[in-house]
């Protein structure tokens, strides 16, 4: 039985030995939601559980796609908008007056997002409205961007973290209010949508020990692993960075009732398949798994539609990996910065092409998804 977040519209468990895929349609998938005809429609609601779109250019197409999360980010004002004129007061400044930034793609001085006053009532109000005439339209859910727990991820025009000014105490904003004023404004959000899905998409090495990140955490239906295990940074054990590490954090909100979305950025085949295993490893029935290359219409992976039944079990240790067993079939894992593995299979199985194994050679940050029969 699932424990389910306060107020959360957690969507019926699927199978874990199946995929849910959600497809990200940026910019670079217009060409396929642009005029798709009917049977283009009908391939993408049978291969893809949910889309993260972007309103107001997929508002007309929720007639043929209403499964579509609607992007929003949490603290963003755009520098040069309306909203940057109308209300200079929402904007984090520093000690001296000056406009701060979300760090992220800073250049000359300056970056496309200031870091909006999550504290400030006003801003909470704006937001909370603006995405109820989103909702409204017919999105089944928000993709909350941006849900950063690191108070230096407020930074000024090159990129440098810096402390805001709090509006509140009149010194320096500190770590601790920070997330306070965050969790506060996630759980906002929750209360205002109580019918709508909401995925956040934090920084997953936040944890969950701190109180305020749990407030945050158990606001959302699903959490977003950016680059899931695909991510460069993760190393192998139980370090901060660990991927033993990362596999925790999932089972910690498994126990709470959140499921994942792995987000993954995988280029090739084998990266593929390892954030492919990754995703089994954990699975359970309420998690996704996305990817950009390997996810369209026309390049779509086949192990996308790996059908691996019931699970038989958690995962454990085997033969120096990660190893869970399904009814149909088997994953493994090999962690980041670990030797070559080569394992003997305990019986008949056939790789993602259907090529019979005996064994299985796996580098590091590597895994193998495995159906079982000669």
């Amino acid at each position: 039985m699932f424990a389910v977040a306060p107020g959360a519209v957690a969507a019926p468990p699927g199978s874990p030995g199946m995929v849910r895929f959600v497809k990200g349609a940026d910019s670079k998938f217009d060409a396929y939601t642009l005029r798709p005809s009917e049977a283009r429609q009908a391939w993408m609601n049978s291969h893809y559980w949910r889309m993260r779109c972007y309103s107001p250019y997929f508002d007309s197409r929720l007639s043929w796609f209403p499964k579509a999360w609607v992007y929003k980010d949490l603290y963003a004002i755009y520098v040069g908008s309306d909203v940057a004129g109308r209300h200079p007061e929402w904007i984090l400044k520093d000690a001296s007056g000056n406009r701060l930034y979300i760090r992220y793609d800073c250049a000359n001085g300056s970056c496309p997002q200031y870091a909006a006053d999550v504290g400030d009532p006003g801003f909470r109000a704006a937001w909370l409205a603006d995405a109820r005439h989103l909702v409204q339209r017919g999105y089944r859910g928000l993709f909350v961007d941006d849900v950063n727990m690191f108070l230096s991820r407020v930074s000024d025009g090159r990129g440098q973290p810096v402390a805001p000014a709090d509006p509140r105490t009149g010194h320096a904003m500190t770590e601790a209010d920070w997330r306070r004023y965050i969790a506060e404004f996630t759980e906002a959000i929750r209360a205002a949508f109580p019918g709508t899905e909401i995925i956040h998409n934090p920084i997953w090495y936040a944890g969950h020990d701190d109180p305020f990140v749990q407030r945050e955490l158990s606001s959302a239906d699903l959490i977003n692993l950016e680059r899931g295990v695909n991510d460069k940074g993760l190393r192998g054990g139980d370090g901060p960075y660990g991927l033993r590490t990362f596999l925790a954090h999932i089972d910690w909100l498994h126990e709470h009732g959140i499921g994942v979305l792995f987000d993954g950025q995988a280029n090739t085949d084998e990266e593929r398949e390892y954030g492919l295993a990754a995703y089994f490893v954990v699975s359970s029935g309420r998690d996704a798994l996305g990817n950009d290359a390997g996810g369209t219409p026309d390049d779509w992976w086949r192990g996308y539609d790996a059908s691996l039944g019931e699970p038989r079990g958690s995962r454990y240790a085997s033969s120096g990996v990660i190893r869970r067993d399904f009814r149909d079939g088997i994953v493994l894992l090999n962690e980041p910065e670990s030797p070559r593995r080569t394992i003997s299979l305990d019986g008949a199985y056939r790789d993602l092409g259907g090529k019979p194994r005996a064994t299985v050679t796996l580098e590091a940050a590597r895994g193998a998804v495995l159906m079982r029969g000669d």
